[in-house]
């Protein structure tokens, strides 16, 4: 298995396996910030269909931040691990105020992020969550958790690269998991991509504010329709390094 050269081009090889989904108008991209953005935004670039985001933090472990006890959400659906948490002994108060405290960092982002891309209504529709890699998962599930409070009619995790252990989790929540590199055992996502490079809240917001730029099916044919034409043409971009 090789690494990918950057989260762009993971995103675009993601895209490949969902081309069934290229087109419609019942289908949305909901990347997880700040890693995920760029691989939401080329998955959504080459299936022709909206971008939003949700906002999930991880929960490290005192002292060992790398190493997740769990996640929560911008809108506070929280998942630990409690196998994790026994083993260090982490007392309740401290899970709890880390909580407290990625919750008020998420919503200050949010806030930065909304006044670009208003938040998108996935009820009835077909929803891609997209991050760029899994390790121990509690990110994602926390996300697809929070993402059932918003009725979709299916859930699709896509991400490039995750644990057999993560997998095999959220096959158990959603109904597709498209994963197209599951090593045995990784350290880090930052790994498996040449470029690795941090996103930062600028280059979240870029991608958000060019999205948001693009004529989707849904709009062009609504707009055909009001002027009577017989088709329009789609102009959201390949996806690109930026």
């Amino acid at each position: 298995m090789n690494p990918f050269s950057n989260r762009l081009q993971a995103g675009q090889l993601l895209a490949e396996q969902l081309e069934e989904y290229a087109g419609r108008q019942d289908v949305a991209v909901l990347a997880l910030p700040r890693s995920g953005v760029p691989v939401g935004y080329a998955i959504a670039a080459r299936l022709e269909c909206p971008l939003d985001i949700l906002l999930v933090g991880k929960l490290g472990v005192p002292g060992h931040e790398d190493m997740a006890m769990g996640a929560v959400s911008s809108r506070g659906v929280c998942v630990l691990r409690p196998e994790t948490i026994a083993l260090l002994d982490i007392p309740p108060d401290v899970i709890e105020t880390m909580a407290q405290r990625e919750l008020r960092e998420m919503k200050h982002r949010e806030s930065a992020y909304r006044a670009i891309r208003p938040q998108h209504d996935l009820k009835d529709r077909v929803v891609i969550v997209a991050d760029d890699g899994l390790v121990s998962g509690a990110t994602m599930l926390a996300a697809v958790r929070t993402l059932r409070h918003e009725h979709p009619a299916k859930i699709i995790v896509a991400v490039p690269v995750a644990t057999p252990d993560s997998i095999a989790e959220l096959r158990a929540e959603v109904e597709t998991v498209i994963c197209l590199q599951v090593p045995e055992w990784f350290a880090s996502v930052a790994q498996w991509y040449e470029d690795a490079s941090p996103v930062e809240d600028a280059q979240v917001m870029k991608y958000l504010r060019e999205a948001a730029q693009w004529r989707l099916p849904e709009e062009a044919g609504a707009q055909a329709s009001h002027h009577g034409a017989s088709s329009s043409r789609n102009n959201a971009p390949a996806a690109r390094p930026s």
